[in-house]
């Protein structure tokens, strides 16, 4: 006598039965539609800051519909994008709005939309602020904050007094990005921009980090990497260690030292058009450029604690805003202002 099939049991509570997979059945994604630009929201508020979350958003914190900005003028453009003078029609407020050329995969897009979040929260007189994000028909375009005195690039500063004023502000902007672990990468003449009170202030960080490991080598910018330090060049130099930080502290003393001299100090054809071989050996075999004997003892001494070849022998940010080339600075518009307001 053959026995009978096993009695089923029972599903006991709390046991999970899985479906089987079907490999065969998919399901479409909904197709984004290029015409419509939406702007990233504002990043959640911090734990530090709940208290202030029942207040609503005023209009200044949100990010202006696309639709709203009036393009007027071009005001810079290069090989990875156009930068615009825009107006907020309801507000009649002035931006800068970047739009970045290229189709980008999706993982470049989402990194840097991460990265927009990040540098959405800074808030900082000395850095110029990101106001938003807009991916629009293939298009990246960042809304930032508008400087209407242009970029320092080709611009001579001879005056002692004006360049400590210039090199304490971006060391102020710098300082604030290293303590908030936000790395710049790029700093350059270029990146450097003023407005018509003198205020001075960093831009371009973080994105341009990213899009420069999507263009294409040829078509990237030899000025780029001219204020790159020796050890990101040729990471032998420093036994495969990159401080970062560092890094743009080197970046940042070759620009005040361009500023001063009024060309690249490593030569003026070798940073506007000079090949890519003979501008790295300059920089990594070469002796660090120094100011002239024609500059102050304090000028002088200041380039030096930037333009150190070993990374850990460069002051830092903060360290730079003791020097006497800046503080001696500040000691004189004191008491010039005192002494033409009695």
């Amino acid at each position: 006598m053959r026995p009978g099939p096993a009695p089923l049991r029972p599903v006991q509570a709390g046991t999970t039965n899985r479906p089987r997979r079907r490999p065969d059945l998919t399901l479409p994604l909904p197709q984004r539609d290029p015409s419509l630009a939406v702007p990233l929201p504002l990043p959640p508020p911090s734990s530090s800051s709940a208290s202030a979350s029942a207040t609503p958003p005023t209009a200044s914190s949100q990010t202006p519909a696309l639709s709203d900005l009036e393009r007027l003028r071009r005001v810079g453009s290069g090989t990875g994008g156009t930068v615009w003078m825009v107006r907020h029609r309801p507000t009649g407020r002035i931006y800068a709005l970047k739009v970045i050329y290229g189709n980008h995969e999706d993982a470049v897009r989402r990194q840097i939309c991460r990265e927009i979040e990040i540098l959405r929260t800074a808030d900082n007189p000395f850095v110029v602020r990101c106001h938003g994000m807009y991916d629009h028909a293939g298009e990246i375009q960042i809304l930032l904050e508008y400087m209407d005195g242009g970029s320092l690039d080709g611009h001579r500063v001879s005056s002692e007094r004006f360049l400590a004023d210039v090199a304490r502000q971006v060391l102020t902007g710098l300082a604030y990005l290293h303590r908030q672990h936000i790395v710049h990468r790029d700093i350059k003449p270029s990146n450097l921009l003023i407005n018509t009170a003198r205020q001075v202030k960093i831009a371009d960080f973080g994105v341009s980090r990213i899009l420069a490991q999507t263009m294409d080598p040829c078509n990237s910018s030899v000025g780029t990497i001219a204020y790159m330090s020796p050890e990101r060049i040729n990471t032998d130099l420093n036994h495969g260690i990159y401080n970062a930080y560092a890094g743009d502290i080197w970046s940042f003393g070759l620009s005040i030292l361009e500023f001063y001299l009024g060309r690249f100090p490593f030569g003026e054809k070798l940073g506007r058009q000079g090949d890519w071989a003979s501008l790295m050996c300059a920089i990594c075999y070469s002796n660090p450029p120094e100011a002239p004997t024609t500059a102050s003892p304090e000028f002088r001494s200041f380039i030096a604690c930037c333009l150190q070849k070993d990374p850990a022998r460069r002051l830092n940010a903060l360290q730079l805003l003791q020097h006497p080339f800046i503080t001696q600075s500040l000691h004189h518009s004191s008491s010039s202002s005192s002494s033409s307001h009695p």
